[in-house]
């Protein structure tokens, strides 16, 4: 579907009205805006799992600065985006979980894209950048979804998957749609523009089902594939409110039973390593792109993903794994290439941060903290923390040191990373941390709008 976008008009010394396209700054960066769904931080630079092959989103982070320590605001596709797109928290909007329409409650003339199309910028989109495809008329330039796709198992599939954890081999001359959506930025980096550009593509990988070429898979042969660090019993110390997010007894106990554990966690390997390439792909057009020295790149995870690690498969929690994906900002100018931060960032950061970088005045109704002095230098002072919801009042807040879990009942837990990376053990009852509690939770949320309803089953 393609939105044609109204002429916007400035007015200019001598008093005469001219379309702002000619009277733009040549100068006013473009943006290249990359999205990629349930990525964690399974990625090569972060090191968080040796296994993992991504040398282009590599690439791409010694191009600029990647944050080490990026938080998503809701671990859910629907409210993730929309948190990053219009600038409002999930407690500020009510929308918490997908099947939760966020188009009545947020406005046209809130979304990130709006504040581009007033400061005289063409805004394309392609993919899935709010959740399921979502897009409305005036928010965009032009808009693609993708694509057809030929999606065809392979003779080596045993079957669909485990459950609900869906993961097949297809024959390598398959093709998905997001080499349809990566070949319309393609496009638009090639492209003579009038305009400054604002240009999104929004990858669904590696987001299940695990369905890719088998050429992928083969790069993780099996009998090597090592499953992720778990601790036995290790929801032994986690609440109940906890627990009833991991649900222990359907996603990990099926997958327990059907000892195909290392086949999950190859096939995810292997579909990060397809959207990867997808990556690279867009990279190389980058490279060539006539517009490279004066295109800002952003290029972020909706939330992370757990397979196995505390019991859990899927998001849906409030712990690290579930919480914690890539982060990688380019901005001629700006960065410095290979720049690493370990500063605690979340995702809220995206909307001030382009608006920052690109001269647009940021609206009031925006929340989040302009990044771009960690963009400047990584290592600048930040105490600022991260902040995950997931459902009404339930909160994570994530510092250098502390992840603090409060829900809705009142339960808690409390993990010290910097003995605990893995968050194996809960702090919440123990006497020695009642100010270390107290502290943090001066840093929740103190809007909580009550939950929209469900409009569709949830994804």
């Amino acid at each position: 579907m393609r939105l044609i976008m109204l002429s916007v008009f400035a007015v200019v010394s001598g008093g005469l009205c001219l379309p702002l396209a000619q009277a733009a700054d040549a100068k006013k960066p473009n943006v290249l805006f990359i999205a990629v769904d349930d990525l964690n931080h399974w990625v090569g630079h972060l090191g968080r799992n040796p296994q993992t092959k991504t040398p282009n989103i590599d690439r791409l982070a010694k191009m600029g600065v990647t944050f080490t320590h990026a938080y998503c605001a809701a671990p859910v596709c629907n409210p993730s985006r929309a948190a990053i797109m219009s600038g409002m928290r999930p407690g500020t909007t009510g929308v918490y979980d997908n099947g939760q329409a966020w188009q009545p409650v947020i406005a046209k003339e809130q979304t990130l894209t709006t504040q581009f199309l007033k400061a005289g910028y063409n805004v394309y989109g392609s993919g899935k950048i709010y959740h399921a495809n979502a897009h409305r008329d005036g928010e965009w330039t032009d808009y693609v979804v993708g694509g057809k796709e030929k999606a065809t198992p392979h003779t080596d599939s045993k079957n669909d998957g485990v459950g609900g954890i869906k993961f097949r081999p297809l024959t390598d001359d398959s093709k998905l749609s997001d080499e349809n959506i990566v070949n319309y930025g393609i496009e638009k980096l090639g492209a003579k523009h009038e305009k400054p550009f604002f240009v999104a593509v929004g990858l669904h990988k590696p987001h299940m089902p695990w369905n890719v070429p088998k050429k992928y898979y083969d790069m993780f042969p099996l009998e090597k594939i090592e499953l992720p660090p778990t601790q036995k019993d290790d929801l032994k110390d986690v609440p109940s409110a906890g627990i009833k997010f991991a649900k222990p007894m359907g996603d990990h106990a099926e997958m327990l039973k059907s000892g195909r554990w290392k086949e999950a966690v190859q096939a995810y390997l292997a579909t990060i390593a397809y959207c990867d390439a997808q990556i690279g792909r867009l990279l190389d057009a980058y490279d060539k792109s006539p517009h490279k020295e004066n295109t800002v790149i952003v290029f972020w995870g909706d939330h992370g993903w757990h397979l196995g690690e505390k019991e859990h498969w899927r998001k849906f929690a409030l712990w690290e794994e579930s919480t914690r994906m890539p982060f990688i900002w380019v901005a001629p100018g700006v960065t410095k290439a290979g720049g690493v931060c370990d500063r605690t960032v979340d995702l809220m950061s995206v909307y001030p941060t382009l608006c920052s970088l690109c001269g647009i005045e940021k609206p009031k109704h925006a929340e989040g903290e302009d990044i771009s002095p960690l963009l400047r230098d990584p290592k600048a002072k930040w105490d600022k923390p991260a902040i995950t919801t997931y459902h009404l009042n339930n909160h994570a807040v994530r510092t250098a040191k502390w992840r603090y879990i409060r829900y809705a009942n009142g339960d808690e837990e409390l993990y010290d990373h910097d003995k605990d990376e893995y968050e194996w053990t809960n702090l919440a009852k123990d006497e020695k941390f009642v100010d270390v509690k107290k502290e943090l939770t001066k840093l929740l949320p103190t809007t909580n709008k009550p939950e929209l309803p469900a409009t569709k089953a949830k994804e």
